[in-house]
């Protein structure tokens, strides 16, 4: 055979477009170099690593010796205020660490980071799921780092391991779904303290008006109405049931219909805001 007709042999190979599956490995590869370059970031800022740990166990021991002795009374026979706080609190950091995800991207974009990814040819998803991504696993240390100290203090997951494993499960799945409703703030809002800002005016409410702290049966009705449809205290709910015992089923479906429906509308959304970013 002539190299003419090798050539025109292969010319439609040469031609044709990356399968779906070559397009997905390539998709993948590029988002796991998105995260171990945000982890690599994270690792390398010796005070965001400090504060980031420091701060969950400040908010364990704090409410925990604080609010422990007034709370107590309000708790069903048999709960300590130690077993009925840590799934909250592991909520609570979660929400409250989320939202790095958008001070992160604010801050890549006023450095150009986020437009020299946009010049190279790399899956235009990679860097919202690399950057989501690499917050799940620092929630993953937090977390753990969190339950120790709380075993150190009296804590104890008394429904057994499996269900301890559901715990932890539902509270990175809640940080993750919160990681990319601030990935679409932090695409959105222009610098990181407006990024920071707007994370905590989103949060602040959420949190200190669910289950996290205390029973929503102690509030006022409009308040613990509110609390009762938040996505917050569903979370919490399910992984307080998962680490100490009570009805599961219902709080648990709550928070997977809460999580699934946050998701099918912020990372589409998430998506069209950095393809349309300029």
């Amino acid at each position: 055979m002539s190299t003419t007709t090798k050539a025109t042999a292969q010319g439609p190979q040469a031609d044709r477009a990356p399968s779906a599956v070559t397009r997905l490995q390539r998709a993948v590869g590029d988002s796991l170099a998105v995260t171990g370059r945000n982890l690599r970031h994270f690792v390398r800022q010796p005070q965001l690593l400090i504060f980031s740990t420091v701060q969950p166990i400040m908010f364990v021991l704090l409410f925990a010796f604080v609010f422990g002795g007034a709370i107590e009374g309000s708790l069903p026979r048999g709960v300590t205020y130690v077993d009925f706080l840590l799934p909250g609190i592991f909520i609570q950091a979660a929400a409250f660490r989320s939202t790095q995800t958008a001070v992160g991207l604010a801050e890549d974009l006023d450095r150009g980071v986020i437009d020299r990814f946009r010049s190279m040819p790399i899956a235009r998803s990679a860097v919202l799921v690399g950057r989501t991504a690499a917050d799940l696993l620092r929630n993953v240390f937090v977390t753990l780092l969190m339950a120790a100290v709380g075993y150190l203090i009296g804590f104890r997951f008394q429904a057994g391991p499996l269900d301890a494993v559901g715990a932890v499960l539902v509270v990175l799945a809640f940080g993750f779904v919160l990681s990319w409703i601030f990935t679409f703030v932090g695409l959105t809002v222009r610098g990181a303290e407006a990024a920071q800002s707007a994370g905590f005016v989103a949060i602040f409410p959420l949190v200190f008006a669910s289950s996290v702290f205390v029973p929503v049966g102690t509030m006022p009705a409009p308040l613990e109405w509110f609390a009762h449809m938040s996505p917050v205290t569903a979370s919490v709910d399910a992984a307080r049931a998962l680490s100490i015992g009570g009805e599961v089923w219902d709080p648990l479906l709550q928070a997977l219909a809460w999580f699934a429906a946050l998701l099918l509308i912020v990372v589409p959304l998430s998506v069209w805001r950095y393809r349309r970013m300029s």
